[in-house]
């Protein structure tokens, strides 16, 4: 595998939730930096006896809704 990657969505408290696509790896932190420490670790624990991906992609999603009228 050459990249796995990863959906994060920023919590109403402020932190964030990251979910890989295609595979059954969730992860969540209170900052983006502890967010990138917890993904790098919840990949090496899921791979832990395969060969992991070369690279993680983090892929903010940001939902925003505008009124109407």
């Amino acid at each position: 595998m050459k990249e796995i990657v990863f959906e994060v969505v920023q919590e109403a408290d402020g932190g964030f939730t990251a979910e890989a696509l295609g595979e059954s790896i969730f992860t969540q932190a209170d900052d983006w930096d502890q967010l990138r420490a917890n993904v790098r670790e919840a990949v090496q624990a899921f791979f832990f006896d395969t060969a992991p991906p070369a690279s993680i992609r983090l892929r903010l999603v940001r939902d925003e809704v505008l009124a109407v009228a």
